[in-house]
């Protein structure tokens, strides 16, 4: 087990905060660190694994005009994930992910490896590109464990 999920857990215990995920191409690897330690219930409330363009307009109503306005891996896009699912789940925090993990995929202006981070809180809103390397698996857990990083960040 990594040091973050640790790390991330008595943070949430500690602060007494609830939290929700809206994931793309993690397809659901940042539920999976979330839930990993006994206790986690108390603070993990959601987990939606919003894989294509129609889940993102459907389930997370995120405006079909922002996706083809911006592309599904995109700022706009991540940062109304994180929105959508805090609002949907009524939680503290909320994280939204969305990127190419590849070996498909990518554009010109959007490499394998791109992925937007978004967190929500009442309070704060972020939002951070990764160009993260290596093969389908590498670029999921990365992006899964830089959220944590940035959950952390906004905690501290």
């Amino acid at each position: 087990m990594h040091d973050i999920v640790n790390h991330i857990h008595k943070l949430l215990i500690k602060n007494k905060k609830t939290i929700a995920v809206a994931e793309s191409c993690t397809g659901g690897e940042l539920s999976n660190l979330l839930t990993q330690i006994s206790g986690s219930s108390g603070y993990f409330i959601l987990g939606v694994v919003a894989y294509s363009n129609q889940a993102k307009a459907t389930i997370l109503n995120i405006l079909t005009h922002i996706i083809a306005k911006e592309g599904a891996v995109s700022k706009d896009v991540a940062t109304a994930m994180a929105e959508a699912v805090r609002k949907i789940a009524k939680t503290d925090l909320a994280i939204g992910i969305t990127g190419i993990a590849g070996p498909t995929g990518a554009t010109g202006k959007k490499p394998v490896g791109t992925v937007f981070i978004a967190i929500s809180s009442k309070r704060k809103k972020l939002c951070k590109k990764f160009y993260f390397k290596g093969n389908r698996l590498t670029i999921r857990k990365k992006a899964a464990l830089e959220s944590l990083e940035l959950l952390k960040s906004i905690m501290q």
